[in-house]
This record gives structure tokens, C-alpha cells and sequence, in this order.
């Protein structure tokens, strides 16, 4: 299984390399053209010809600084300014961007208005599942502490009487246990 690896690793690498040398001819091949091509007409040209060399009174070319000064400090808060149309359009712009901005945290308004009356609705729908199941367990309390009452009072009632056939027991000679 390594060997596939290895195998389809050194077709990549040869593939990037291939890929990098084309790429390279096509970035300078056509400057290295024109040089080699320049040199060889110029080497014929000298051969045959040699012209005096050009004498220009020209100024010396203008850096970029010298052409926009304010590109120096790459300030450009104040672009526009002095245009009337241009400032009305970007204050176009920036209402159309703050009422953009309102409509989107509108409709996040109401999404979590949604999501919030949908959760509210939810609670409502369990804390009256609980309020019920609640109200059972009290209902069943209530019955259950109904019936020990009863049985107590039963069982009190019951007391007596063995209490009262105990006494009438003994009068008539029963010893108990």
C-alpha cells in the first residue's frame, strides 16, 4: 500500500514541476523573447549601422509622491467632499445602509419575538401539565389523609370495644393471656 503512495507522491511532484516550468516560460518568455530578440537585431544593426545616441532635454519623470501628495498618508476620509453630487450620493448610500441595518435588526426583532412567544407558549403549555398532575397528587393526598382519619377513627372505635368485651371477660372469669 506504500508503494501506491510513494508512486502517486512522485507523479504529483512531477506534475508541480512540470506545472512551474510552464508557468515560468509563460510569465518571461515573452520578455526573455523580445530581449534575445532585441539583442540580435541590435548585434546585426551595429554590424551594419551605428546611430549617434540620443541627446533629450527631458525633466526627469515625476515620482508618485509628486503626482497625488495624498497617497502619502493614505488619507482619503475627505475624498469627495468638495463634491456636492458625490456627497449626496454617499449620504444616499448611508441612509440605504442604516435602513438596511434597521430592517435586519427588525426582522431579528421579530424572529426573537417569535421564538419567544412560541418558547413562552410552550412553558404555559407544561406548567399547566404540572399544575394538573399537581392538583391530582393533592386530590389523592386529600383522599388518602380522608381514609386514615376514617381508619383511625375506626381503629379507635375498635379499641373501645375490645376494651369493653375485655372488661366483661374478665368479670365473667377469663384470665388472658
Amino acid at each position: 500500500m506504500s508503494r501506491g503512495r510513494s508512486d502517486s507522491g512522485g507523479w504529483l511532484r512531477g506534475c508541480l514541476v512540470v506545472f512551474a516550468v510552464v508557468s515560468a516560460l509563460g510569465v518571461c518568455g515573452p520578455a526573455l523573447y523580445w530581449r534575445f530578440k532585441n539583442a540580435i537585431t541590435l548585434r546585426n544593426n551595429n554590424n551594419k549601422l551605428s546611430c549617434p545616441s540620443c541627446l533629450c532635454d527631458c525633466p526627469p519623470p515625476l515620482s508618485l509622491f509628486q503626482l497625488a501628495p495624498g497617497l502619502a498618508n493614505l488619507s482619503v476620509s475627505d475624498c469627495g467632499s468638495n463634491d456636492p453630487d458625490l456627497k449626496e450620493e454617499m449620504e444616499k448610500q448611508f441612509v440605504d445602509l442604516l435602513s438596511e441595518e434597521l430592517k435586519l435588526q427588525e426582522s431579528v426583532t421579530e424572529a426573537n419575538t417569535r421564538h419567544m412567544n412560541i418558547t413562552l407558549a410552550e412553558a404555559k403549555r407544561v406548567a399547566s401539565q404540572y399544575q394538573r398532575e399537581a392538583d391530582k397528587c393533592i386530590t389523592a393526598t386529600e383522599t388518602c389523609e380522608q381514609a386514615r382519619e376514617r381508619a383511625q377513627a375506626i381503629l379507635t372505635k375498635e379499641k373501645k370495644m375490645t376494651s369493653v368485651w375485655e372488661k366483661r371477660a374478665r368479670q365473667m372469669g377469663w384470665e388472658g393471656e
